[in-house]
């Protein structure tokens, strides 16, 4: 199916090739086939890396290079490798540019193994006045801004922190609509709490065991990205166990759970992580909010697959509960089945999951 001014939804993977060859999307060096997701295009860090003495936007009328220059500390070449460290911030301008149609608008998010590695990746472009949102029509280049929260990590050029997701109309689902949805294809075991999205909660009654989670380590070792299933758990995070479904976050602490439910995302459909409650404040969860469709669908080899919550406790400690929602997963329509499905014709490596801690380190 090629794009028209009639499609609506999220491009699919055999759309996105066609925007490829369009030079919609492009890259230097060019985009390579196996950054095509179900419903997204992975994105790669370029050579230089700018240190930052504070994260911006640049604004109406202001580019990201213009605005550079008030920020920089200093710059430096990712070519033989450099650690970015803890606590720090960075921009990279991407290998890929956007020339977007004014009928297409595209959001970013970090890639699984990104928000599991407390990497807060954002997308700046210029003129922006919003993290992560690629406005209807924009042609220019594409910047992450990097900010490892728990752990330095070593990086290169080509690394893929992070993905594109583009769209054409409104395709979100109401409430009356994903009811339905759940109906024919059910989305979540047990009772779907649907309001403004597909309630998410938290699990801390495991069905084996007393392990719940992890707790970032505030004193680790660099995490080389390249290196996948290399580190010892135990020299980055803290097991966390209870008997009693509860758990108390610290104030600035990351942690890695895992939802009571398992979810599906139908193959006509993608979805994505937000608040649940904003008034809530105590905490965030979900810097990595992409589901690509396929994922825990059971015909994709995802049966009973756990959305895994990347959760950083602010202000003051809060006692969570087994079974508190936590989240809220907001479906939309694909303007056609993508032709690879997330678990499936692609290598994922969080299809079928549990509670996971992400590939570059060792599975217990």
């Amino acid at each position: 199916m090629a794009l028209t001014p009639d499609t609506t939804g999220v491009l699919p993977s055999q759309i996105l090739r066609e925007l490829v060859a369009q030079d919609v999307l492009s890259g230097t060096p060019a985009i390579l086939p196996d950054q095509l997701q179900p419903a997204s295009l992975d994105l790669r860090l370029g050579s230089v890396a700018v240190r930052l003495r504070a994260s911006f936007l640049p604004g109406k009328g202001r580019s990201v290079a213009e605005r550079l220059p008030e920020f920089e500390m200093h710059r430096f070449d990712l070519r033989d490798g450099m650690v970015l460290e803890k606590g720090c911030v960075y921009v990279v301008e991407l290998m890929e540019r956007a020339n977007l149609p004014a009928a297409i608008h595209a959001v970013t998010n970090a890639k699984s193994s990104t928000g599991r590695l407390d990497l807060l990746v954002r997308v700046i472009t210029d003129e922006g006045v919003e993290f992560d949102r690629v406005a209807p029509g924009y042609s220019g280049p594409l910047y992450a801004e990097i900010c490892p929260r728990s752990f330095s990590v070593l990086v290169r050029p080509g690394m893929r922190l992070n993905q594109i997701r583009l769209r054409q109309g409104q395709a979100v689902l109401g409430d009356a609509e994903l009811t339905a949805l759940h109906a024919q294809s059910p989305l979540v075991s047990g009772e779907a709490v649907i309001s403004e999205g597909l309630g998410f909660s938290v699990g801390l009654r495991p069905e084996s065991g007393d392990l719940v989670g992890y707790r970032a380590k505030p004193h680790a070792g660099v995490i080389d990205l390249d290196r996948i299933g290399a580190y010892d758990p135990a020299d980055f995070w803290e097991e966390l166990r209870t008997d009693n479904g509860r758990l108390i976050l610290d104030p600035g602490a990351f942690y890695i759970l895992v939802s009571r439910e398992s979810v599906s995302i139908p193959p006509g459909y993608a979805a994505e992580m937000a608040p649940y409650l904003a008034m809530v404040g105590e905490f965030r969860v979900h810097y990595a909010g992409f589901f690509d469709p396929g994922f825990g669908y059971a015909a994709a080899g995802g049966a009973g697959a756990r959305g895994v919550l990347e959760v950083r406790c602010h202000e003051a400690p809060f006692a969570l509960e087994d079974g508190q929602i936590v989240g809220r997963l907001v479906y939309e329509r694909m303007a056609e089945v993508p032709d690879a499905l997330y678990g499936v014709e692609i290598a994922s490596n969080y299809q079928g999951q549990g509670l996971k801690l992400a590939k570059h380190f060792r599975a217990g």
